[in-house]
């Protein structure tokens, strides 16, 4: 059944118009609290410092949109993770906060309904990291999402597969465990539509509700079907829960591949990355090489926060980059115009700080650009290791987990 927002309110209400010369207002809403507090609060962090970048001169960011494009004045919401607070947020940062777009939300679920908030009042809404399908394909106009979504996920995983023949490992089955918000169902969904296609054997799929306390059940299944891959589409509390628990089964998969979201959380590698050498995960985010553009931001975000980027919080931050762009494009704080120019965006790769292949929106807002690649737990870090042409080690199959 299609969902839709109670909300009794007028169709729109412009931000009020700034004086020339003063800040954009931009409402940002993350869980800051909570099971995903650990990844909002990232997040936040590197928001905070494209907040920055955009409003003053980084002559050795060569050539990156968004520097120095647009003073911006952001007004953090916590959500905690609770879609009904996410609309409320949303709906004050509008009313209240009198803000000229929106940026967020995190969890897939919190982003749908947040931006149906913003489209009733024609704020644009840029989403830098929720997957799910149904965020965009509404018949909004002022919802961009920049991010790949669960269809590109689950494309990229069926290639590897594909690809790993080549090397000699066949993937024949794999399982698939999601969380059943709408961000596990919907990568889940087009996981298993791609299998499919490609014709490789879902050996189980499991569904469990996130933040569930004890996985042990969950872990015996995938023990009794043995694929050789298992795909987590899970946030971050879960993640971890589930590595704990595969190991106190003594159950290690040939592979374990991360949808991201709790694998890229900055509590993941602390909390289990002795247990989980060689898992996989999506991302778009790498540090690179000496003095690139990602190497220098990555160095102004581990002295303002004392760690690297991960892969989510690396997402949002070229979202603020981007809008920023868009603001300064569009010479003026007023939704409309703004909603104009992020339409008109067409960003090159080199102009990023994300390994996208651009950011250009289509009808439905989705950034048709968009792109990812796999990484691989190796000692501390996560490290690209497919498509070949982008790896910068080699894989390791089977993962060795904690042996």
């Amino acid at each position: 059944m299609k969902r839709s927002v109670f909300l009794t309110v007028p169709l729109v209400l412009a931000a009020a118009a700034a004086k020339a010369g003063t800040p954009a207002k931009v409402g940002v809403l993350l869980p800051l609290s909570g099971n995903a507090a650990a990844a909002g609060q990232a997040a936040k962090a590197a928001v905070e410092l494209a907040v920055e970048i955009a409003g003053t001169s980084h002559p050795e960011l060569r050539g990156l949109a968004g520097v120095n494009a647009a003073q911006i004045d952001a007004v953090y919401a916590d959500h905690r993770g609770d879609p009904s607070q996410a609309q409320s947020d949303a709906l004050r940062l509008i009313t209240k906060e009198k803000v000229s777009a929106l940026l967020g939300a995190y969890q897939s679920s919190c982003t749908f309904a947040a931006t149906a908030i913003a489209e009733r009042y024609g704020i644009p809404f840029v989403v830098g990291d929720s997957v799910a399908s149904d965020i965009t394909g509404r018949g909004f106009k002022m919802i961009f999402r920049l991010t790949p979504v669960a269809s590109n996920f689950a494309d990229t995983y069926m290639r590897f597969f594909v690809d790993m023949r080549s090397l000699g490992i066949e993937v024949r089955s794999l399982a698939i465990v999601n969380e059943n918000t709408d961000y596990g169902t919907s990568v889940g969904d087009s996981l298993e539509a791609a299998a499919k296609t490609y014709g490789f054997a879902v050996a189980t799929r499991i569904p469990y509700s996130a933040g569930a306390a004890d996985v042990t059940p969950q872990v015996l299944q995938l023990k009794a079907k043995r694929p050789d891959t298992v795909v987590c589409i899970s946030y971050s509390a879960d993640s971890i829960l589930y590595m704990k628990t595969l190991k106190k089964v003594g159950y290690l998969p040939p592979m374990i591949i991360g949808d991201d979201s709790g694998f890229s959380d900055p509590s993941f590698i602390p909390a289990v990355g002795s247990i989980a050498q060689g898992v996989m995960n999506r991302s778009a985010w790498s540090i690179g090489k000496l003095n690139s553009n990602t190497y220098e931001i990555n160095q102004m975000y581990r002295a303002k926060t004392g760690r690297d980027l991960d892969d989510t919080s690396a997402r949002d931050m070229e979202a603020m980059l981007a809008l920023a762009d868009a603001i300064g494009r569009a010479g003026s704080d007023q939704p409309a115009k703004i909603q104009a120019s992020l339409r008109a965006t067409n960003l090159r790769p080199d102009q990023l700080m994300i390994g996208y292949r651009g950011v250009r929106f289509d009808s439905t807002g989705q950034n048709e650009l968009a792109s990812t690649y796999l990484t691989q737990l190796q000692g501390n870090d996560y490290r690209a290791v497919w498509p070949r042409s982008s790896a910068v080690t080699a894989l390791q199959w089977p993962m060795r987990g904690w042996s």
